[in-house]
């Protein structure tokens, strides 16, 4: 099997371009072939060219992963991850958080892989997570944050920075053909994994294995009603709001009467007045924390052990 590792230099607000020399070494030691991006778009590029079967390692945040899952759907190729971004919420999602960089690209490169559902909306494939409206809005907003904010506070800098125009468009839903909304909507998420936004828990019953995507919608909202939301969403608590409703199903269609904004796994989509989403059950191979976790030795032994 061909190993290639793509490295992003302006992941992690510049954090791996300082790391860049030392992984690309690491990565070469241990047999792979290793490739600095040099701007938006070529980590897709490089995976595409990547053969057949080879396991493509993406070094980054979510949007490196992204770029880097756009280049391996639907093909035979496995997706590893070392995550060194802002957010990590598609390595959150595989129970890969918190282990050092050259631990986790042992992973990605070694440990034995597992298959996860693929998420596809308006034929752009995604990993974890699909947004549609205010927190779009808020993601657009968050390209534009203090270099200094990472994760969670980079999020909520962006939210208040939203709110203060908030408009809530008219939209209707259907969940796998049944209409399950019409009228204000604030937000649709359609989620395999269970957070986004560098670790906002909106659909903590997500599981990217079940072959559904869970789907919260924020209905009708005022801005005091948003704030005051917020600490309930950061607990993952805000389910149970008269306004939040969740649903799972394979499809996922919300149709506005003029063009909303929407992210997948972070990354800006071309604004729709539609947006299908679906899912492909087990469609996608990674490298995972589960299946590496079955393994019967370490990956990395400590120092001095035999």
């Amino acid at each position: 099997m061909e190993r290639w590792v793509i490295v992003n230099p302006a992941a992690g607000r510049g954090k791996v371009g300082r790391l860049s020399g030392a992984i690309l070494q690491a990565a070469r030691k241990k047999g792979a072939r290793a490739f600095l991006t040099e701007g938006p778009g070529h980590a897709t590029e490089l995976a595409q060219s990547a053969p057949e079967g080879a396991r493509v390692v993406a070094v980054g945040g979510d949007g490196t992963v992204h770029e880097v899952l756009k280049g391996l759907a639907g093909t035979d190729k496995v997706l590893g991850v070392v995550p060194i971004g802002s957010g990590n919420d598609f390595a959150r999602m595989l129970g890969l958080r918190g282990f050092p960089w050259p631990e986790a690209l042992e992973r990605a490169l070694l440990a034995p892989e597992e298959a996860i559902d693929l998420g596809l909306v308006n034929g752009e494939p995604f990993g974890a997570s699909l947004g549609v409206g205010f927190d779009a809005l808020v993601a657009k907003k968050a390209f534009a944050a203090p270099p200094f904010l990472r994760g969670m506070p980079r999020y909520l800098y962006a939210l208040f920075g939203v709110l203060k125009d908030l408009r809530l468009p008219e939209g209707r839903v259907w969940v796998d053909g049944e209409e399950v909304h019409r009228g204000p909507l604030l937000l649709l998420a359609a989620m395999n994994g269970p957070a986004y936004g560098g670790g906002i828990p909106i659909a903590p019953m997500a599981d990217p294995r079940d072959g559904l995507l869970s789907v919260v919608l924020a209905r009708a909202f005022t801005r005091p009603g948003v704030v005051l939301i917020l600490p309930r969403l950061l607990l993952g608590r805000h389910l149970s709001h008269p306004q939040v409703v969740a649903y799972a199903g394979r499809e996922v269609k919300v149709a506005f009467p003029h063009p909303v904004p929407a992210h997948a796994d972070g990354e800006l989509l071309p604004e729709a007045a539609l947006y299908r989403a679906e899912v492909r059950p087990l469609g996608l191979k990674v490298v995972g924390g589960r299946a590496a976790a079955r393994g019967a030795e370490p990956l990395l032994r400590p120092a001095g052990a035999s």
